[in-house]
């Protein structure tokens, strides 16, 4: 499908990467990783024509078709959202239509949305309208960047579910680990200007890292043993004639073995190395709404709602999109003003708010060291720069000033600034947007050390299940509470989903006629003939996937082949022999998605029997 071959790219004498080669193929959910400043976003654009590379190339097979979503849409001009979601050609498609609002819908907006100027919306409901569009396209390959970060958890976890299912091939960049987890078939980290790829999701290419650094590590030491080994020989005996022809003889040694010394990766980024100063402890009773009255203008939010917090609590805010869990959490920092009810602080209670307008607090006029350094609690210098460097602001990165940092720089910044001066109440509203993994993971070790109360909103299942305790569900203007993390909450509600559909099923069981002697007779003797059938139907389904999932064994081993070839830099040395495997491996591509699809049904139609 797409064969990106030798890479090279350079921005004013730095090297972004050299050699880089990656071979995508129907059905491969890819994630490019890597470190802030690697080019993993510049790699898109090239693979998208929008940049030049310095050398390399990049060659899509005839016909192929590729979807982008890029991380910030381009503002909305006088389309509505659902001009944006159905493009011109498809205007009179009325099933691209139906799929299109059906997709819509999936991805939260209400049917008054539909015709609604997109230009009266933030910048994160344009973007899902454009992923509306993409999904109901579906493009060959799928190309994202940062897909989840205008999502609320519930939305994600549908997008989640529907990527899973896509036909076609996905490139993702994305900071949100649960979701490479939950998608990704491999791994392409793109560090110290080379690209390696990983078999597996997330979590399988850390270990796999892991083990192969610590190979390499082990092999470099045992490497530089040996070097030290004979350069004391040589340090020892050059200078005597008796040994002379062996200390040059050890030095060539010595030099070969640099020339064949193994290159240790840079490390991973650095883990947090400070802790935090900690809060005044707080009374039992942190915080408290009674009887909280509040809508906006006609629509009401919340009638009379009680909600407490105490002292020690992780809770996390979830529900639908629109549930009102931003507006409980504004209500807590007096953001908001109820329209009935009381607001009680506890004894000794101080809450800090996070919200992306906390951003337009910072100082202008400061660096980013200025700024961090700008706090009542008395931090060193050195405990400062640990932090900013944990959040990405390394070497002279602290001292631009703030007015030229991007929304995300600022927004990391203010999180500095409220954890090295915390107080006992967090109430934090998606502090992991614009956060790439390792500042999530600076972020929760700094959580986990924070002795204080903590309530958030956050749709990273990672950060959630790594700090939540406590659950609560924001739903039709009530609070349902349910007193253990994350997975305790899952595992309630599915509970609760089949009680209610077994209750359903009792509801619907109706008398039947008692049968007479003669009946049952007749009926066994269809039973055993519908047996029968049915057992000669399932033998030839059998055999259909068996058969089905051989070809595919063979087709797989082809497309690897064929894809292993394509990443040899001798194939392109060899004229029209790349075009020629490249035209193989299409063929090879399509007759593997047409048996796919054609065993996905075999393996349906099996299913129902054995659920029968």
């Amino acid at each position: 499908m797409l064969t990106v071959a030798g890479l090279s790219k350079s921005f004013g004498g730095r090297e972004l990467f050299d050699d880089v080669s990656l071979n995508i193929m129907s059905g491969d959910r890819i994630a490019i990783t890597g470190p802030n400043g690697a080019g993993k976003s510049t790699l898109i654009k090239i693979i998208l024509g929008k940049e030049e590379p310095d050398g390399g190339s990049v060659t899509f097979i005839r016909g192929t078709r590729v979807g982008y979503l890029p991380q910030e849409s381009e503002p909305a001009a006088n389309e509505t959202v659902l001009e944006i979601a159905v493009p011109h050609e498809h205007e009179y498609d009325g099933q691209f239509i139906a799929k299109a609002k059906q997709i819509l819908a999936s991805l939260g907006f209400k049917q008054t949305d539909y015709n609604r100027p997109a230009r009266e919306m933030s910048g994160g409901w344009i973007m899902r309208a454009h992923l509306a569009r993409l999904l109901a396209e579906e493009p060959d390959l799928l190309m994202l960047d940062e897909p989840t970060n205008h999502l609320d958890l519930e939305t994600l976890i549908w997008f989640q579910d529907y990527l899973k299912y896509y036909p076609g091939a996905i490139l993702l960049i994305s900071h949100d680990r649960e979701f490479l987890n939950n998608l990704c078939t491999h791994i392409a980290e793109l560090r110290s200007s080379r690209i390696m790829r990983y078999t597996g999701n997330y979590d399988s290419y850390l270990e796999q890292r892991a083990a192969m650094e610590a190979t390499l590590i082990a092999t470099a030491k045992s490497q530089q043993r040996e070097i030290d080994r004979m350069q004391l020989f040589v340090d020892r005996f050059r200078a005597k004639n008796t040994k002379a022809a062996q200390a040059q003889s050890k030095m060539k040694q010595i030099e070969r073995i640099k020339e064949d010394m193994v290159e240790v990766p840079d490390g991973p980024d650095a883990t947090m190395g400070f802790r935090f100063p900690q809060p005044q402890r707080s009374g039992q009773r942190v915080i408290t709404l009674e009887k909280i009255k509040f809508g906006y203008g006609e629509k009401l939010i919340y009638d009379g709602i009680d909600f407490e917090v105490e002292r020690d609590q992780r809770i996390v805010l979830v529900g639908p999109n629109g549930a009102g869990k931003s507006t409980l959490l504004k209500l807590l920092a007096q953001v908001l003003t109820p329209q009935a009810g009381e607001h009680k602080l506890g004894h000794n209670a101080k809450y800090g708010y996070f919200a992306q307008h906390r951003a337009a607090m910072l100082n202008p006029k400061h660096t980013v060291f200025q700024e961090a350094l700008d706090t009542p609690q008395r931090i060193t210098e050195q405990a400062v720069r640990t932090v900013l460097g944990s959040f990405l602001f390394r070497g002279d990165d602290i001292y631009k000033p703030v007015s030229v940092l991007s929304g995300g720089e600022k927004s990391r910044l203010a999180l500095v600034k409220l954890l090295l001066d915390p107080p006992n109440l967090l109430l934090m509203d998606e502090p992991t947007t614009h956060l790439d993994l390792a500042s999530v993971d600076a972020l929760i070790e700094a959580l986990k050390q924070y002795q204080g109360t903590l309530v958030f909103i956050s749709h990273d299942v990672h950060f959630i299940r790594a700090l939540s305790t406590h659950v609560v569900r924001v739903e039709a203007g009530t609070l349902r509470h349910f007193g253990g993390g994350y997975q305790y909450y899952l595992d309630k509600t599915a509970q609760s989903a089949r009680a209610a559909l077994t209750s359903s099923s009792f509801g619907s069981v109706v008398s039947r006629p008692v049968a007479t002697p003669l009946d049952r007779k007749e009926q066994k003797r269809q039973e055993a003939a519908q047996r029968q059938a049915r057992s000669n139907q399932k033998s030839e389904i059998q055999k259909r996937i068996s058969s089905l999932e051989k070809e595919i064994a063979d087709l797989e081993a082809k497309e690897r082949d064929y894809a292993a070839e394509l990443e040899k830099p001798e194939t392109y040395h060899s004229g029209g022999r790349a075009t020629q495997i490249n035209r193989e491996l299409s063929h090879v591509t399509d007759r593997l998605a047409e048996a796919t699809k054609e065993w996905e049904q075999a393996a349906a139609q099996m299913a129902a029997f054995e659920g029968a």
